[in-house]
């Protein structure tokens, strides 16, 4: 698809619409499609604020959006943001627009302040349980101790609890989820007590998957009764805590990012980095100050 004025490029609608459907039909994931189609409208709502001669696609706007980003977003977040744009660039033909990504060295440590401890996950499933918040508590139970992604619990199903693994489909590929013998005797009695005899055991009342957004919420409100800050306390923190014990104790990397589902093994290696205070430790234990 090229959609041009003479010899100008002009995003339309139409094309964007293409777009989404094409994705769909390459089984990107939802969320991929979800986040390429915002960071498209980010993209054009820049385009918006220029005058009518500068709101064209070229190689120059491109790259005064990219400077437009490195004001606003961190490199991580801009790069992303490029990834999606480059590659719908791509999807109608105007290879010559599309940019570079920022280089930019490989993290060392996490921040501490996002960083959720084996101590503070016990006490966020503490409270849970306290405040008979059964289905948030064994949710958390479930991501942490599994290292599925939130969007991948629908795939927990009363059968896979029974039969001691579930198999999750994602991006296009299928991989097996070894789910620990106290995980399936939760999951069995819970199923049984709320009268889920098949399926997703993880469910709203009108039995549809529960969202990623209501599992977030729900975490959030645990944070002051656990007194843990609301920054380390999402999701997706459970599944790298899963990642980061799991490899203290079996080192085993490749391993690792097969049970994660990871295509590329340098985004295992996101998932390992020591926290900032145990890089410190590190560095200091050298013995190299005389």
């Amino acid at each position: 698809m090229n959609n041009k004025q003479g010899n100008v490029h002009i995003i339309s609608e139409d094309m964007i619409f293409a777009y989404e459907k094409w994705m769909i039909e390459e089984e990107k994931s939802p969320n991929t499609q979800y986040k390429y189609l915002q960071d498209i409208k980010t993209f054009m709502f820049f385009l918006s604020g220029r005058d009518i001669e500068q709101q064209v696609v070229s190689k120059r706007t491109v790259i005064e959006y990219k400077e437009y980003l490195q004001k606003r977003y961190v490199v991580s977040s801009i790069n992303s943001m490029l990834v999606a744009l480059n590659s719908f660039l791509k999807y109608v033909g105007w290879n010559e627009c599309c940019v570079k990504l920022i280089k930019c060295q490989r993290k060392m440590f996490r921040e501490e302040r996002r960083e959720l401890s084996k101590k503070e996950y016990l006490r966020l499933v503490s409270v849970a349980k306290k405040n008979h918040k059964k289905r948030l508590s064994l949710v958390m139970e479930t991501i942490c101790s599994t290292g599925i992604r939130v969007s991948e619990l629908k795939y927990v199903t009363a059968e896979a609890a029974k039969q001691g693994w579930a198999e999750i489909t994602c991006k296009g590929k299928q991989r097996s989820i070894f789910l620990p013998k106290d995980l399936c005797l939760k999951l069995v009695r819970y199923a049984k007590q709320n009268n889920i005899a098949s399926g997703c055991i993880f469910q709203t009342k009108t039995g549809r998957p529960l969202d990623r957004s209501n599992i977030w919420h729900d975490m959030k409100a645990l944070c002051q009764e656990a007194g843990i800050e609301k920054t380390k306390v999402f999701p997706h923190n459970l599944r790298h805590l899963f990642a980061k014990t799991f490899y203290e104790i079996e080192k085993d990397i490749v391993r690792l990012s097969d049970i994660l589902g990871h295509s590329n093994i340098n985004t295992t290696r996101i998932y390992i980095i020591f926290s900032q205070a145990e890089h410190s430790r590190k560095m200091d234990s050298l013995g190299l100050i005389i």
